[in-house]
């Protein structure tokens, strides 16, 4: 009898456990049993539980526990090498901080690979959003300005001399050595204002892309080409005069060249104020610059006729003469500006 029951016990927990066995746990036919899996505690809700209700549930049976990652060593590593070391060791050897292509010569890890999203279209360039540029000529310009207000006495008297008494280059004008600084600071600010000129023609209609790292320096080259022109030709006039004119003949005329070469420097002041700040056209403002050149050279061309030649019958000496001087220089002037820009652009 004792045998019997205690077979029938043990079939009973042999069934037991095969049927925990397959439903992961205790059976939850018994009350006192509790469940070890939350399918047990979902099998023992009602079928219209709710998600919170089955949450509830299952947090009530269940106790979390706080879990903390292991502080034990990484060991994943290739086999028959040694333990890996963090990159921000400062007493790691060189070649762990190295890459497989440190070697490579193509590799230039300070050029930027590239960047994110579309690039927008650049804007074009402005001197009126050159602060330098600006600086500068507004410093010119005041600078202009307090030395005409010096010098305004001296400048009416040129001016009256040249116009109003074409035939008498023997009269003496005086000139203070600050009247001569300010049209030698003319001349120079003359050939500052061609120099920003050149450069913004060249830039609309020639090209815009330069083998110079910066469009600073293609202002300088432009203002001193323009510089060495005027010094050069001051040069070869008291050269060619000395030759064939007395000392005071020859001082009167650069005295007189060196102002005329002043004037154009006012005559542009404005030219250039309209093209670097209210994007005037650059045609109107270069037929603008030579009709002022043009005018000027034929005053001089009269004055030189009155200085050199008075005698009649002159006309191919004088000729000659303004040719090799004014003409010559400035076609020369020409060829140099577009030889320097031609090599200077970059050809696409």
């Amino acid at each position: 009898m004792n045998i019997s029951q205690s077979d029938s016990t043990a079939v009973s927990k042999q069934l037991q456990a095969e049927e925990e066995e397959l439903q992961g746990g205790p059976v939850i036919n018994e009350g006192h049993s509790e469940p070890r899996h939350p399918y047990q505690v979902l099998q023992q809700l009602p079928k219209d539980a709710t998600p919170a209700q089955q949450d509830s549930a299952i947090q009530a049976v269940f106790e979390v526990q706080n879990t903390h990652l292991s502080t034990r060593p990484d060991t994943l590593h290739l086999p028959g090498y040694g333990k890996g070391r963090s990159i921000k060791d400062i007493n790691i050897p060189q070649y762990y901080r190295e890459t497989f292509f440190a070697g490579d010569s193509l590799l230039h890890p300070e050029v930027d690979g590239g960047r994110t999203g579309v690039a927008g279209v650049p804007m074009p360039y402005t001197v009126r959003t050159d602060n330098t540029i600006v600086a500068l000529l507004v410093g010119c310009l005041l600078l202009a300005v307090i030395a005409f207000s010096r010098s305004r006495r001296f400048i009416l008297l040129q001016a009256k001399h040249l116009l109003h008494e074409p035939g008498q280059l023997t009269t003496e004008l005086t000139e203070t050595t600050g009247e001569v600084r300010f049209q030698v600071f003319l001349v120079l600010l003359n050939s500052l204002l061609l120099g920003i000129m050149s450069f913004i023609y060249v830039q609309q209609n020639v090209a815009d892309t330069f083998i110079l790292p910066s469009q600073y320096q293609l202002i300088w080259i432009m203002t001193g080409c323009f510089a060495a022109y005027f010094a050069l030709r001051f040069l070869m006039h008291w050269a060619v005069n000395s030759v064939f004119f007395p000392k005071s003949v020859r001082v009167r005329w650069l005295k007189l060249l060196l102002f005329a070469t002043s004037a154009e420097c006012v005559a542009f002041m404005p030219a250039v104020l309209l093209l670097a700040f209210f994007s005037a056209s650059v045609h109107n403002v270069i037929i603008y610059v030579a009709i002022v050149i043009i005018l000027v050279k034929i005053l001089l061309f009269y004055k030189c006729k009155l200085a050199f030649f008075r005698q009649k019958g002159q006309y191919v000496q004088i000729i000659l003469y303004f040719c090799a001087l004014e003409i010559m220089p400035l076609l020369a002037l020409w060829g140099t500006m577009a030889m320097t820009v031609d090599y200077l652009k970059i050809n696409f």
